[in-house]
């Protein structure tokens, strides 16, 4: 009998031990789990009249390709918007700001923290709207690979969609067209 409870005594305890182990993995699954999806944009098309200008401010054409943007994600519900703080960057963000009701956050290319940045999004909805030399750098920093070369400078149509499910994640990149008046 003695035996026998020292058996049932030693199941117990290995069978809380071994709980607590699956509800530690549980919790570090939960972190893994849902779906974080991120829409990359380049600004629309720019003002290049002034040469001199590091700040201009979108074309006819770009205002229209602005605009198409908020078209394409009229019914993609965005839990966030983020720009670089330049006139460009923001004018392409401002049609989808306004229809969905979203202030644009700010962020710097140069500095930001992409750990950080997907840990801040995790299991939401974002666009981010940069420029041909940081927006492919950053889609490959989400994705943890070298896969997408930098855009060409009069690239203004691409569009990169990165899904993170469960800890995988998938990417793409579109070539959006638009039929934009000059």
């Amino acid at each position: 009998m003695r035996q026998l409870k020292v058996v049932l005594i030693s199941f117990f305890i290995l069978s809380i031990l071994g709980c607590k182990e699956d509800s530690q993995a549980a919790a570090e699954n939960t972190l893994d789990a849902g779906v974080s999806t991120f829409y990359f944009i380049r600004h629309a098309e720019k003002d290049r009249s002034d040469s001199e200008n590091s700040d201009p401010e979108l074309t006819q054409k770009g205002l229209g390709r602005a605009m198409h943007w908020a078209e394409i994600l009229r019914d993609v519900e965005l839990d966030a918007i983020y720009s670089t703080d330049y006139s460009r960057t923001s004018m392409t963000a401002a049609p989808t700001s306004i229809k969905q009701d979203i202030d644009v956050e700010y962020y710097d290319a140069r500095i930001i923290d992409i750990e950080q940045f997907k840990t801040d999004n995790r299991n939401q909805t974002v666009l981010v709207v940069g420029h041909s030399n940081t927006t492919p750098d950053f889609v490959n920093g989400i994705i943890g690979e070298e896969k997408y070369a930098a855009m060409s400078d009069d690239d203004n149509g691409s569009l990169f969609v990165v899904q993170i499910a469960n800890g995988a994640v998938t990417s793409q990149r579109l070539h959006i067209s638009c039929n934009c008046p000059d």
